[in-house]
């Protein structure tokens, strides 16, 4: 991995610390330099060049190629739209479902990956919630007791927002796909932060958009259909862009395109595909495997730093189940009011709360935050406890 002990370097490619210490990847991240800076290049250029001709064209195909890469697929698999839910729902309605058929989800998943499954119950599918242990505890145990021969599809994220529970992904794929079940995948909190290979995990349909992990704008990301199931999941956004209408004439049949393309109705948000461009070039040369160890790294050194003022966890610390997300709560001292004196140092985290009404502190760092940082952010909640 790249190093960046020289503080220099690691600001120019960072600018978000020059000023703060920014611990919230796991909400909206901030961009590094060179994504905001090949956005701003395109932008522009298009004040004097058309915003979409060969060029841009070809630099939207790499883009399904890094994707494509980043995830184990074919490039003819990518499709470039934003945000996740926007990809869940055209998986949800462009199934043909049945009365009767079930749907198996965690109803304590971020809302986006519930709500699209949820609204097929006005279809007369049965969707089933799953009951974890722990929050966000999703074991492949857990999915199992819930399937039976009327399971169509299993919808799962492949992290907990809240508690960072990372999924055995590839074990529960492999269990769907012995029972032919699909297995479609909210990736938003690990792409860019753990490997994942769509094949082996036997993953159908994936979405996942660039604002988190992947250090990319908003509106923008990644969502992926196996090419054998183009059929199953039929495109319910219909224009140009992806329907086949020669010499911009409509026809007096639909033809979908024969690429991923399919789920793009019209234009691209070419200012978007160019910021995830950079960001999968960034990640990709760092390599992916590394920033998910670096990410552990920064995991226990955080949780060294927190235990010793009394802090508790939420979530796996260690092991396969763990992410780059730590959530703490502090048994004297509400983390509303250690989340102000964050923010008056100048300290991005994030403040999340369970259905019982406690708040948590969520720190998610990523591969080019410093143990430096974190000892800051240790000093600021030392002083917040008055210890």
């Amino acid at each position: 991995m790249r190093s960046f002990d020289d503080e220099t370097a690691r600001v120019r490619a960072f600018p978000v610390c020059e000023q703060k210490i920014f611990l919230a990847h796991g909400a909206v991240t901030v961009l590094p330099r060179v994504v905001a800076q090949t956005m701003a290049d395109y932008a522009m250029q298009s004040a004097t060049m058309p915003q979409e001709f060969a060029d841009v064209l070809r630099d939207f195909r790499k883009t399904r190629e890094l994707a494509a890469e980043l995830i184990g697929a074919k490039w003819q698999e990518i499709a470039l739209l934003g945000p996740t839910s926007l990809g869940l729902s055209l998986f949800a309605n462009g199934i043909d479902w049945k009365a009767g058929d079930e749907v198996v989800c965690y109803a304590d998943d971020y809302p986006a990956n519930v709500y699209p499954w949820l609204e097929l119950e006005r279809r007369g599918v049965v969707v089933r919630r799953l009951q974890t242990i722990a929050p966000g505890a999703v074991t492949p145990e857990c999915v199992e007791s819930a399937l039976n021969a009327r399971t169509r599809l299993v919808a799962l994220a492949s992290c907990h927002f809240f508690s960072g529970y990372r999924l055995d992904v590839e074990t529960i794929g492999r269990l769907l796909r012995g029972r032919g079940i699909l297995f479609a995948l909210d990736a938003i909190q690990t792409l860019g932060a753990f490997p994942l290979d769509v094949c082996r995990a036997h993953v159908d349909m994936l979405s996942a958009d660039a604002h988190k992990w992947l250090l990319g704008p908003m509106a923008m990301g990644i969502v992926y259909v196996a090419e054998q199931h183009f059929e199953t999941v039929r495109p319910t956004l219909l224009g140009a862009w992806n329907v086949n209408s020669p010499r911009f004439l409509t026809q007096d049949h639909i033809e979908f395109v024969p690429t991923a393309q399919r789920y793009e109705p019209g234009v691209l948000n070419a200012t978007g595909v160019y910021g995830l461009k950079a960001a999968l070039e960034l990640l990709l040369a760092e390599g992916i495997s590394n920033v998910a160890e670096r990410l552990l790294a920064l995991k226990a050194s955080l949780l060294a730093l927190l235990r010793p003022l009394g802090f508790q966890v939420l979530g796996p610390e260690t092991g396969r189940n763990a992410s780059g997300i730590t959530t703490v709560w502090h048994p004297q001292v509400s983390a509303s009011v250690l989340f102000k004196a964050l923010e008056q140092a100048d300290v991005v985290a994030s403040l999340r709360h369970d259905r019982a009404g406690q708040d948590y502190l969520r720190f998610s760092p990523h591969f080019y935050n410093t143990e430096a940082e974190l000892q800051r952010v240790a000093e600021v909640l030392r002083r917040a406890l008055g210890c």
